[in-house]
């Protein structure tokens, strides 16, 4: 193939298209964000008359701080509620926070402001359920069902079938499965049908219209697969690989395209491109922001630790950071002892090496303010997985699959584990292996909407007073 040919194929592939039967996710993604500004716009039109510069302004960074929207049509009501409201209270929070630091904040009438802020919620909640009264006339625009069938009745082609079956908003349905195992070697065999062999599945796609096919096979069937492709090319059938999770699991997973050829990525990091200047450049606004803020507070607490017991205002202990490298990590002490050997022992409640003062800093986590400067310097993030010290990390890596892989990004000072009840001790392995999985949960579904929401809940965590469960 000539050397254009072959850069036009490629470019092709890397092409992001929305087809008919992707209208209602489009819909979705893109209502919450495009209902926030014209909420907006609406509320000053009505108020004012006229829509200025500052409203467009403003417009544009609601719409770049929330867009995509998040799927939540398959989520109970009262979930999304939460989603929208919590939502909003973070992104209306550091709104308010930036426009008061900045003095942005005095273009606005305060009736404005005030009236969005309750109009904004509501209009998102109204509009996400007018969207699922409209999505069964959505889904018949797409066209008819589409008849899919799955090869390989694996683990992940019966969790992709169940998913299907359940989804009320999804226009595919599924036939059954094909696999060349005897019938009492399948798992399911009697949730779904089996239609047969591998090798009976192109004439069955040809004889039965079957528009979709779901190759669930084993990474290791590369030979098998490839002649069920050459098979195929014989039908009009969209084919869809569904990628063997069970057997590495999927780290921001996606097509991407290096130096012309096309790649798929199965763990990346999230911080990629334009929204790692984002993360970074959010950390660094964030944390001076803060510091400024709170430096009276820093340095009432130094004092106090100086003066409390004997030793250093601030612990230094060695954690991996980014990739694995090591760093240094700051915090207040809050114990009479320094550990940072080869035998740390996890700090637990009533724990005799912390002081009176340190179990204060502990419970409201005002001991971790000193970690803002090590999120300027680089080495730490606001929100990422919590950093663990090296001895633990060399311990836990051997005893859970894929603990390493939070290391794809920064450490922060919260994250999505610290909110869902796994502050603190993590006494046992299920503890800690549900705090991993988490963590790996944060890098699979990163967004900055999802940062803000995670730095809103940490403070609601800690005004409440809540303990690791």
């Amino acid at each position: 193939m000539p050397e254009h040919s072959t850069s036009i194929a490629f470019r092709k592939t890397a092409r992001l298209s929305v087809a008919r039967d992707q209208l209602l996710n489009l819909f979705e993604i893109t209502l919450g964000p495009l209902v926030l500004v014209l909420s907006l716009w609406i509320v000053a039109l009505s108020t004012q008359g006229t829509l200025a510069p500052h409203h467009v302004i403003l417009a544009l960074i609601v719409f770049s701080l929330t867009f995509p929207g998040s799927a939540q049509l398959n989520l109970r009501p009262m979930r999304v509620i939460r989603h929208i409201i919590a939502g909003w209270l973070a992104v209306a929070g550091l709104l308010l926070f930036f426009g008061y630091v900045s003095g942005y904040l005095g273009y606005f009438e305060r009736v404005i402001l005030l009236t969005w802020a309750w109009v904004a919620p509501m209009s998102q909640i109204g509009a996400h359920f007018l969207l699922r009264l409209a999505a069964p006339a959505i889904r018949e625009f797409q066209g008819q069902t589409k008849r899919a069938v799955l090869a390989g009745m694996n683990e992940q082609g019966i969790e992709l079938a169940r998913r299907l079956s359940n989804d009320i908003y999804s226009n595919v349905h599924v036939v059954g499965f094909f696999d060349d195992r005897t019938h009492d070697r399948l798992q399911n065999r009697d949730e779904f049908t089996v239609l047969g062999k591998i090798q009976d599945l192109p004439g069955f796609t040809k004889q039965n219209h079957i528009e979709a096919i779901y190759l669930s096979l084993p990474m290791a069937s590369q030979q098998r697969i490839l002649t069920l492709l050459d098979d195929l090319r014989d039908t009009t059938a969209s084919i869809y690989f569904v990628p063997d999770t069970f057997v590495t699991d999927l780290i921001q997973g996606r097509m991407d395209v290096v130096s012309g050829v096309p790649v798929v990525a199965v763990c990346e990091t999230p911080f990629t491109g334009i929204s790692g200047l984002i993360k970074r450049g959010s950390d660094i606004v964030l944390s001076l922001l803060i510091i400024a803020l709170v430096s009276p507070l820093l340095l009432l607490i130094a004092l106090s630790v100086k003066l409390s017991s004997p030793g250093s205002v601030i612990f230094r202990q060695r954690r991996y950071g980014l990739d694995g490298q090591e760093i240094i990590v700051y915090k207040f002490r809050t114990m009479k002892v320094m550990e940072d050997g080869a035998a740390i022992r996890q700090a637990s409640r009533d724990d005799p090496r912390v002081t009176r003062l340190g179990a204060l800093l502990r419970r409201t986590s005002m001991d971790e303010l000193p970690q803002f400067f090590n999120v300027l310097q680089g080495r730490m993030s606001i929100v990422g997985p919590r950093p663990h010290a090296v001895v633990h990390n060399e311990m836990y890596r051997k005893l859970i699959k894929g603990y390493m892989l939070r290391h794809k990004v920064r450490p922060g000072i919260t994250g999505w584990a610290q909110v869902n009840g796994y502050r603190g001790e993590t006494e046992t392995l299920d503890k800690m292996k549900g705090r991993i999985d988490l963590d790996l949960d944060y890098l699979r579904n990163w967004s900055l909407r999802l940062d803000l929401y995670i730095i809103a809940k940490t403070v609601w965590v800690i005004f409440k007073g809540e303990h690791a469960r």
